[in-house]
């Protein structure tokens, strides 16, 4: 069965102002980061820390997504570009975010924030780990209603055809409509590699990192097992996904199926392996929930 994508990616229409649906997604996952952050601050999982505390870290940690995941993009992604056009850097709204540039801008600001509330980077890191794979199932939805980033063709008379792919650049909505339903499309479906994201690296991705960090584990397990599974699924999804044209061969950088975003995601796998088997020699940090006797503070002690 095949599906002819015709969503709109703009949510609202306020006079000039346009929201689209993949801002959107971009609030809902912070909003769930914020929640379950909130669950898990009351639950004592980052000692000596409160929910002001929390709050200060997830701004920065917004920060981090947004300004690493674009500069993250257009380094790995559009460099050529970029040298051509540097203010390129700052057009934001013609798209274009990376997530392993994200992933290092918001390792960048927890470590500010642990550094100055003398808290162990790898805790923080180990708190957040399991309040970001809502963010990416929100995100990869966004991506599948905006008609980007979509996958290769399927070859079997099922998937989804998407409008914004070149092969109908000069359609109109009308004739892909008519073209579709006399069935002439099928040969151009293609997986919807945005779905197969959302899943694995939203809601897969956050059952298994929340059950996984529901009781104490040593320190570096949760993100060991957080960068070891984007790793593995990203890697495994980018078989199905059309790469980024502007990169090697046709987006391939070796051996004909070797894309940026698989060469981005192997060093992700051994990071992964690395800290969980660092975690075995590692202690594990106790929840400490708050009380009246033993307030979770917003700052570091004087002294």
């Amino acid at each position: 069965m095949t599906i002819l994508h015709q969503i709109d990616p703009i949510a609202l229409h306020l006079g000039p102002l346009q929201i689209h649906w993949y801002g959107i997604m971009y609030l809902l996952g912070f909003v769930a980061a914020w929640w379950l952050g909130r669950q898990r601050v009351r639950a004592g999982r980052l000692p000596g820390v409160n929910e002001q505390a929390y709050g200060d870290l997830l701004f920065f940690s917004m920060l981090g997504v947004v300004l690493g995941g674009r500069i993250g993009y257009v380094f790995f992604y559009n460099f050529s570009e970029l040298l051509k056009d540097p203010l390129m850097l700052f057009r934001i709204w013609e798209g274009g975010m990376s997530f392993h540039g994200g992933l290092l801008g918001v390792m960048g600001a927890a470590w500010w924030w642990a550094r100055s509330h003398r808290t162990h980077f790898f805790d923080v890191m180990d708190f957040v780990a399991p309040l970001v794979p809502p963010g990416l199932g929100f995100g990869r939805l966004g991506n599948y209603i905006g008609g980007e980033l979509w996958g290769k063709y399927t070859g079997g008379g099922w998937g989804v055809i998407f409008p914004r792919a070149p092969d109908f650049a000069n359609w109109s909505t009308e004739q892909l409509q008519a073209q579709f339903a006399a069935g002439a499309l099928d040969r151009y479906a293609r997986h919807p590699s945005q779905l197969y994201q959302a899943a694995l690296e939203g809601l897969v991705m956050f059952v298994v990192l929340w059950w996984f960090s529901s009781k104490p584990r040593p320190r570096y397990a949760v993100s060991g097992m957080f960068a070891l599974l984007y790793g593995c699924f990203r890697f495994l999804v980018e078989f199905v996904r059309v790469p980024d044209a502007q990169i090697g061969d046709h987006g391939y950088l070796a051996f004909g199926w070797l894309t940026m975003g698989q060469v981005l995601s192997t060093p992700l796998i051994l990071l992964g392996l690395f800290w969980l088997w660092l975690s075995t020699r590692s202690p594990t940090l106790q929840p400490q929930p708050p009380s009246a006797d033993n307030p979770p503070a917003s700052a570091p002690a004087k002294g």
